[in-house]
């Protein structure tokens, strides 16, 4: 591919439009201070020549509105946790379908190529738990040794991937998509040499810290001080991060309720994902008249219908093109699988949550700086949850009490002295030298000669972080938000209904802890349970409604959840083209 992104690139610079088509070279004015924009004779201030949002590959434009979320059907279970509401929901890009075992194998065969060496734990990670295919009074054998890998489910939604995992993917996406753009753009090479931290992350190239690949020095820069210069967020080249939609985005593009709507009137209001009160087409002038619109289970132990007339064609999972899409054009937004979605479940979140992009679970982060501001250098080794490798290894000393060997309990009271000097140097706010600790004891327990390293290397990687070579990030704190109003913590995951203020203990300065929601003593939900949406392969039609709410713990997968991701949508609501 040639590079000749980068004289396209300055000649828009130069001739300072913001459209495509040039007619001329007429530099546009700032109507502020009336200096020219793109101009190297005062400084080189940039206006990029933005058009609009590239779409990301598998995504669809979600156009967003106002609608009423919250429960639409009887409530069988008396849950009571979905009282209705107005809401406002931004424009957003959504996968058109759900994630598949074809996507998740391209991840793994990343991730192994390129951590394989000396992180395979990365790797073990995001493998999916094939065990949840089991059951005690069930044959499931075929489907936990072919489902992921066999090219027969390639096409089929991946599942046993917990919230966790999802999210890591989401992160993975987006760097191999920014990749592949500069790529395209001719600044970078394909580059499948990559290993450990030298890898390339949009956050590390972004911070200047990630040179291996380019083909070119960069963009020509009109600052008289710098030749060329990396891409930044400010040339609306690199497209914003992949990330799981909210409760509230994915109920909205479920409904598809901009088929059913004239004007500001929504003259038919959805219970399901299609038009109509019935799971079957009711078109009687269409082909598919009498079909099933979505895979799920019709009625006790009919998962498929009788043999010559399967009523949706579907044993568990369906290939992800099945059934016809709603009018959004989204593929399964009931059925199939569930699906995973950002929020932190609450039973009351509908009488908390803002009118404008509700959303619970903001813990706010800042990436790491140093005494001078500048950021500081990528990962260059994995980072774990100090916290939970030391709770991880506490569990499995009190449940393998008595069970072990000598050898094998003096393996875990090794990596437990190890790990209590890593929480120490945590509490004292020493990062690095807690996870050097981590470090340590996973190298003890890798070199020790013993039957349960295995097992305790791969419960440790439940809690890994982040992968050598990514930024460093942090939880903000309150002292750097003193003067702010809007929020002054990270953590607002248990806002309102949760934490200290909102429970009957708010004017008992000895009480610590979330009392409101101690998990398997008074309640099953924590602040690591989240919310999954829809119905699955083996769920009741009641569950096809897109406001129904169930949750999980973030932790724990099974056989009928997947996820498919989501984007911001930056700028204009409907785009270019659009009448308003």
């Amino acid at each position: 591919m040639k590079p000749v992104f980068h004289s396209m690139y300055k000649f828009l610079l130069l001739c300072g439009v913001g459209a495509m088509f040039l007619t001329s070279c007429q530099k546009d004015t700032s109507s502020a201070t009336g200096w020219n924009y793109n101009d190297e004779r005062n400084g080189g201030f940039e206006k990029s020549p933005y058009v609009e949002q590239e779409t990301g590959p598998g995504l669809i434009l979600i156009e967003g509105g106002s609608f009423t979320m919250g429960r639409s059907e009887e409530d069988v279970n008396y849950d009571w946790n979905n009282q209705p509401r107005k809401v406002t929901i931004s424009s957003f890009y959504m996968d058109e379908t759900e994630i598949t075992n074809l996507h998740w194998s391209e991840y793994l065969y990343w991730l192994r190529r390129v951590y394989g060496t000396n992180y395979p734990e990365i790797y073990r990670k995001a493998l999916p738990d094939t065990l949840v295919w089991r059951e005690k009074m069930a044959y499931n054998e075929p489907y936990v040794e072919y489902y992921l890998r066999h090219p027969a489910y390639q096409d089929y939604p991946v599942v046993g991937v917990n919230w966790l995992q999802a999210n890591d993917y989401c992160a993975w996406r987006t760097d191999r998509v920014n990749e592949v753009i500069l790529i395209r753009e001719g600044l970078f090479e394909h580059f499948p040499q990559q290993f450990d931290e030298d890898h390339f992350s949009t956050d590390a190239y972004l911070a200047g810290q990630y040179q291996s690949g380019k083909r070119a020095e960069g963009i020509p820069s009109l600052n008289p001080d710098q030749e060329y210069r990396n891409v930044n967020m400010n040339d609306g080249i690199l497209l914003p991060r992949y990330r799981l939609p909210t409760e509230a985005e994915w109920e909205f593009a479920a409904y598809g309720l901009i088929g059913n709507s004239f004007q500001e009137l929504v003259n038919n209001r959805k219970i399901y994902p299609w038009n109509g009160h019935y799971v079957r087409n009711d078109d009687p002038n269409d082909k598919m008249y009498g079909a099933m619109n979505a895979n799920f289970v019709r009625g006790r132990g009919d998962y498929m219908g009788v043999a010559g007339s399967l009523n949706d064609n579907a044993d568990i999972t369906a290939p992800v093109y099945s059934y016809p899409p709603n009018d959004y054009g989204l593929y399964n937004m009931a059925g199939n699988v569930s699906e995973w979605v950002l929020d932190v479940y609450r039973p009351l979140t509908s009488e908390d949550e803002a009118e404008f992009r509700p959303f619970r679970g903001n813990v706010f982060k800042t990436k790491v700086r140093n005494s001078e501001g500048g950021l500081v250098d990528k990962h260059e080794s994995a980072a774990y949850d100090v916290d939970g490798v030391y709770h991880y290894l506490t569990q499995f000393q009190s449940i393998t009490e008595d069970k072990l060997s000598q050898d094998e309990v003096n393996v875990v009271e090794e990596s437990m002295s190890i790990m209590n000097e890593a929480k120490t140097m945590k509490d004292d706010r020493k990062f690095d030298d807690a996870n050097s600790q981590v470090l340590r004891a996973i190298e003890f327990i890798k070199a020790s000669d013993v039957e349960i390293a295995a097992k305790l290397i791969d419960g440790i990687s439940d809690y890994l972080e982040s992968e050598p070579g990514s930024m460093k990030w942090r939880d903000v704190t309150v002292e750097e938000n003193i003067d702010r109003r809007n929020y002054r913590e990270a953590d607002y995951i248990n806002h309102l209904d949760g934490d200290k203020a909102s429970s009957i203990y708010y004017d008992q300065e000895e009480v610590e802890g979330n009392l409101m929601y101690d998990w398997g003593i008074v309640t099953l939900v924590s602040d690591r349970s989240r919310v999954y949406k829809g119905g699955s392969w083996r769920d009741r039609a009641y569950y096809l409604v897109p406001s129904a709410r169930r949750h999980l713990d973030e932790r724990h997968a099974n056989a009928t959840i997947g996820f498919r991701c989501a984007m911001d949508r930056i700028g204009s609501p409907r785009g270019l083209g659009a009448d308003y």
